[in-house]
Formats: C-alpha cells, sequence, structure tokens
C-alpha cells in the first residue's frame, strides 16, 4: 500500500491506535492505491473508496463475514447476537428482529425519548447557573442508558439497577479502546482470550439484570410494547419459530452494547461541532423555535427539523463513532485487478471514506447541508455509511437517528452551547472513536 501508514511498523501502528488512532488514519493518502500487508498470522487490506466498499459490503457480501477479532471482542459478552452471528443463524436472527426496529413500532418510543432528554437537563439548570461545565459525554451515556432501559423494558429498572447497568456498560465500552498485539497478528480465534475482572465482573452484573426479566416475561408473555415484548413474540416468517431465552438474552446485549454509546458519542460530537461551528448552531435554534417553540419534541416535529438532522448526519461524517469494521474473505477475489486471498481480513476504513478529498469537498469542514437533498444529489452510494452497508448495515439505524435527533432538538430549545473547555479534542479508541477526557461544555439557558 502506498501510503506512509503502509510502512509503519507493526507496534507503531499498535501505539498509534491506542494512543492517537485519527493520527494513523490521516496517514493514510486516500490517492493511494490497494495492497496487502501481512502481520504474521494475518494479511490486511484497508478500503476506503466507494466502488472498493461496495464489492466488500454490498455486491459480494457473501464473501466477506464479520472477521475473527469482531467475534473475539464482542463473543464473551453478547454471545451469538446479531452484532457477530454468521451464516443461517444470522439470517433468521435478522428475520426475526426487523420487525421491531420497522417505522411504524419504534415510532412509539419517541415520547419516551423525550420524556427522559427533559427529566435530564432539568438537572443541568443549576450547574448552568453556576457556570460551570457540563460533560456531554458522561450525560448523553446516562442518559441513553435510561432510554434503551425504558425501550427494552417498558416497566424501566430501579434506580440501583441502572445505575449498575451505565457501570457495566461503561467497564465494557473502556475494553473495546484497547487493541492487543494478539488482534494484530491475528492469533487464531481457539487461542484463549483471557478476559480481566472487570470484564467478567461487568458482564456478571448485566446477566444479573438481564435474564430474571427475560424469565418473568416468559411466565406472562403479555405484549407491553416494549423492544423485549417485539422479541419474544416474534417468529420466524419461514419456520414460525421464535427465540429461545438464550438468544433473547444475547439479542438484549446486543442493544445495550450497539445501542447505548455510539449514540452518546455522536451527541457529544455535535456538541463539540455547535461549539466550533456557530452559525449551525443559529440556525439549528431558529428552527427549533420556528418548529417546536415552547412545547416538548414530538415525533410529528422530526421531518420538519430536516437541519437537525442534517447536524447529526454530518457529526456522524466527521467523527464517525465506529471508525473502522472488519471482514474476513472467505474465498479468493479480485477487487480492482488486486488479488484478495482467502483469510484476508478487510479493513474498512469508514473515517478515510467520510474524509475522502475525492468525494468530500473541503472535507475538513463542518457542514450540515451536505446532507441536504441538493448537497446528497450527487454522491456515491457508499461514500456515507456511519452504520454499514449492505445485508448487516445496523438493524437499530432508525431508532438511533431518531433518539439523536429528538435530543439534539430537546437540548437545543432550552440552551445554548457556548464554548468546549477543551477546544482541542482528540479522538480515542478502536471500536467506538470517543473524545478523549471526556466532553466539558459550557452552556446558557435560552
Amino acid at each position: 500500500m502506498s501510503t506512509s501508514a503502509g510502512k509503519l511498523g507493526l507496534f507503531e501502528i499498535y501505539r498509534r491506535l491506542n494512543r492517537d488512532p485519527e493520527s494513523l488514519f490521516r496517514s493514510i493518502d486516500p490517492r493511494a492505491g490497494l495492497g496487502i500487508r501481512r502481520f504474521l498470522f494475518r494479511k490486511t487490506m484497508v478500503i476506503w473508496k466507494p466502488e472498493h466498499l461496495h464489492h466488500v459490503l454490498v455486491g459480494n457480501a457473501r464473501n466477506y463475514d464479520k472477521s475473527p477479532l469482531a467475534r473475539a471482542l464482542f463473543r464473551p459478552i453478547i454471545g451469538n447476537g446479531l452484532l457477530v452471528s454468521e451464516g443461517s443463524f444470522w439470517r433468521r436472527q435478522r428475520r426475526i428482529a426487523a420487525p421491531a426496529f420497522h417505522h411504524r413500532r419504534i415510532r412509539e418510543f419517541a415520547r419516551t425519548m423525550q420524556e427522559e432528554t427533559d427529566a435530564q437537563v432539568d438537572g443541568w439548570c443549576d450547574a448552568v447557573a453556576r457556570g460551570e461545565s457540563i460533560d456531554m459525554l458522561r450525560e448523553m451515556s446516562k442518559l441513553t442508558v435510561e432510554i434503551i432501559c425504558r425501550t427494552m423494558f417498558s416497566q424501566g429498572l430501579d434506580a440501583a439497577d441502572k445505575a449498575a447497568v451505565g457501570q457495566a456498560m461503561n467497564a465494557l465500552n473502556e475494553r473495546g479502546t484497547v487493541v492487543r498485539v494478539r488482534d494484530l497478528i491475528g492469533v487464531p480465534e481457539w487461542f484463549p482470550r483471557i478476559e480481566s475482572a472487570a470484564t467478567r465482573r461487568a458482564m456478571a452484573v448485566l446477566d444479573r439484570i438481564i435474564e430474571p426479566i427475560i424469565r418473568s416475561r416468559r411466565a406472562d408473555p403479555t405484549d407491553r410494547g416494549d423492544l423485549l415484548s417485539m422479541f419474544m413474540l416474534a417468529r420466524d416468517e419461514e419456520t414460525g419459530e421464535g427465540m429461545s431465552d438464550r438468544q433473547l438474552r444475547d439479542e438484549v446485549m446486543t442493544m445495550f452494547l450497539a445501542g447505548h454509546e455510539t449514540t452518546a458519542t455522536t451527541l457529544a460530537w455535535a456538541a463539540h461541532a455547535l461549539t466550533t461551528w456557530p452559525g449551525v448552531q443559529e440556525r439549528l435554534c431558529a428552527e427549533v423555535d420556528a418548529v417546536v417553540g415552547d412545547r416538548a419534541v414530538a415525533f410529528e416535529d422530526l421531518p420538519k427539523l430536516p437541519y437537525a438532522r442534517q447536524i447529526i448526519e454530518e457529526t456522524m461524517r466527521f467523527h464517525p463513532t465506529v471508525p473502522q469494521i472488519a471482514r474476513d474473505a472467505l474465498d479468493d477475489d479480485v477487487i480492482d485487478g488486486v488479488p484478495v486471498p482467502k483469510g484476508t481480513i478487510m479493513t474498512v476504513q469508514i473515517w478515510l471514506a467520510h474524509r475522502n478529498p475525492e468525494v468530500w469537498e473541503e472535507p475538513e469542514r463542518f457542514d450540515p447541508d451536505r446532507f441536504s437533498p441538493e448537497g446528497s444529489a450527487d454522491r456515491p452510494r457508499l461514500a456515507y455509511l456511519p452504520f454499514g452497508a449492505g445485508p448487516r448495515i445496523c438493524i437499530g439505524n432508525s431508532f438511533a437517528m431518531m433518539e439523536a435527533q429528538i435530543i439534539l432538538a430537546t437540548i437545543a430549545r432550552r440552551f445554548r452551547f457556548v464554548e468546549t473547555i477543551a477546544p482541542q479534542v482528540r479522538g480515542f479508541g478502536t471500536i467506538v472513536l470517543r473524545p478523549k477526557g471526556g466532553m466539558a461544555v459550557r452552556l446558557e439557558a435560552r
């Protein structure tokens, strides 16, 4: 690969991934051609151009499965959940779970999202009046835990269990911030992977809370309108079968893992963007004032708040929470004339795809108008993929977008983002690209 990253040694790549991943991503020349690097047991190819992404994720997707690294990272936590399951089992689980995320079902969660957001920001008023900063990453993490608990389990959880879930999720998210050397060199999956005591405790806490709820719901399978009911009552249209208790547990854990930190991180980065690009914030506030006024944000408002949605979309371009994903070549292939041997790990570089100057004009400028109908009209299909693409696109993407839009509009109705306390915030983490050290922001009441 004719990139400066292609010349880096294993341990320099390891160091940058764990300390400053964006510096590694920036070292890749977006004009470079394809090439394969070998790290001991592993062959790797990095792709970021729309036509190559389409080939791997859509056109020849059956030849590219979840990578061994993804399975090694997530299976100890989510078992055989949708994020890592494969083949016919994955297709069956996807068919069963998909109706739960249909537009008609998730719209019922909009009020829950609004209520939880208003309750959360109520707690900021005194600190804002005193001129104190708010850590948006921490606050958004707390909020998304509240939302996922209420949308998954309609009755919610008591305060102690919600706090325990939040702490457990933070521990599991920390686990994903560090890449190990074994992950880069491709140590075989059968080689034992020792989990930390913190990870084992976090999984035990979540199982202690989730498993009794599943047993209780089996005894009384009334449809409560929440995600757990939707999962429990759903049946495979081909076989008529539903999910076992173990499958339910794995999908609930998947929702907690995938539906919590990613949205929280996007909103933290959005807060940073609004303090950095004040003209964007002015347009957001004007839109929210015109559509919502002094009342609560409702689901019916969302189509009338396109700029709020565009801010979320541009935030995910500028700071993709999942900066890269990986696929495993199941058989030999050829991409753009370059042979891809069976077993090659395809690193799908979302961060670089989103800043590719061949696609994005002035990619270092934050501009939500890129996602207006006019701005999106001529863009290649896979130039933008914050939720992945193809058959394995994130099943909860509509849920996540609705949640983020409601939260952003609700906050903008009540507060203005004034400044980020540490304006040179760096991204940190290899699974989810979070702001290093949090996101302390000063607000003022509107």
